[in-house]
C-alpha cells in the first residue's frame, strides 16, 4: 500500500492541459532548476502554456530527522506544511504563490515523498533586490513611506493570525513588477516550506521573524523614524493581543538581529 493521495485546486484545473493528475506525473516534471538540496529541489517547469514551480520532497530518513531533533530544530517533512500555509494566506488576504496541486505518497515520515505545485507569479522582484543599492540611490521619501507601510501591514496581519515564516527575510517579500511601473504596490509573501500555522504566534517566533525581517533591512539605509513608522504599524495588529511588542521586545529583536549581522559578516570575511 502506497498511501499515495493528490490534491488539484479545481480553480486551476485547466491549467494542467488535462494532463493525468497522478502523483508520478507531478514527480517526474522537469525544467529549469531554481533550487537543490539533498530532500528538496524547486523547478520552474512548463505545462501546456502555463508556467508553474513545483517544489519536490524526497524521502528524509531518520538520521536527519533525528539530526534536527537533536539541534532543536523542527524537521520539514514534505510539501505538505507550505499547502496549508498558502492556503491560510489565501484566507487572511496575503497575496502568496497560488496553490495549483499537492500530493503526498507513503506512511512513514522518514520515507514520504511528496510535491506542491505553485503558479508561476510572473515579473516580480523581491525587496531584497529592489533596496540593495537604496543607500547609493534613495527612493523617494513617498515610495519608501508606501512601502514601509505595505510590509508592516503584511506582518502584523500574518503573525496576528498565529502564522510564523521562520525565513522572515526581505529576499521572501516580492513586489509585482508591472503594478509598480503603474505606481502601485502590491506584495507578495512567498517560500512558505518552513512557515507554522497556530491559533496565535509564540514570542518566540514572532522575535525570531522580525529579527530576521531587521537583520536583511539593517544596510539598506533606514532611518530611525523608518524603523518607528513600521513599528507603529505593525502594533495595531496587537492591540488586543498579550504580543504587543514592547519596548523590552523590541530591544531583543534589535540585539538578535545584530548577533545575526554579526555572524553573517564572519561567515563571508575573507580569510586572513
Amino acid at each position: 500500500m502506497n498511501n499515495e493521495h493528490v490534491y488539484i485546486n479545481e480553480k486551476f484545473s485547466s491549467y494542467l492541459d488535462n494532463h493525468q493528475e497522478s502523483f508520478d506525473f507531478f514527480m517526474s516534471l522537469d525544467g529549469k532548476e531554481f533550487r537543490s538540496v539533498k530532500e528538496r529541489k524547486t523547478l520552474q517547469v512548463k505545462i501546456g502554456n502555463n508556467s508553474f514551480f513545483v517544489k519536490k520532497h524526497f524521502r528524509t530518513g531518520y538520521r536527519e530527522i533525528l539530526k534536527n531533533i537533536f539541534n532543536f530544530k523542527l524537521p520539514i517533512l514534505g510539501a505538505k506544511n507550505e499547502s496549508i500555509a498558502i492556503k491560510k494566506l489565501d484566507e487572511i488576504g496575503i497575496p502568496t504563490t497560488p496553490l495549483v496541486a499537492y500530493g503526498e505518497k507513503g506512511c512513514s515520515p522518514a520515507t514520504k515523498e511528496s510535491f506542491i505545485l505553485t503558479l508561476d507569479l510572473g515579473d516580480i522582484i523581491s525587496l531584497e533586490t529592489l533596496c540593495k543599492d537604496w543607500i547609493n540611490s534613495p527612493p523617494t521619501l513617498k515610495f519608501k513611506r508606501e512601502l514601509i507601510n505595505a510590509v508592516a501591514e503584511l506582518s502584523g496581519r500574518f503573525h496576528s493570525n498565529g502564522l510564523h515564516h521562520r525565513d522572515f527575510y526581505l529576499c521572501h517579500i516580492c513586489l509585482d513588477s508591472k503594478l509598480l511601473k503603474k505606481g502601485e504596490i502590491h506584495l507578495y509573501l512567498i517560500d512558505l516550506h518552513r512557515a507554522g500555522v497556530a491559533k496565535s504566534i509564540s514570542e518566540t517566533h514572532q522575535l525570531k521573524d522580525l529579527s530576521a525581517l531587521y537583520f536583511s533591512a539593517m544596510h539598506i539605509g533606514l532611518s530611525q523614524r523608518d524603523i518607528l513608522r513600521f513599528i507603529l504599524k505593525y502594533q495595531k495588529y496587537f492591540q488586543q493581543n498579550r504580543l504587543i511588542p514592547n519596548s523590552s521586545f523590541l530591544k531583543r529583536v534589535t540585539a538578535r538581529a545584530i548577533k545575526l549581522d554579526e555572524k553573517y559578516k564572519r561567515k563571508y570575511l575573507p580569510a586572513a
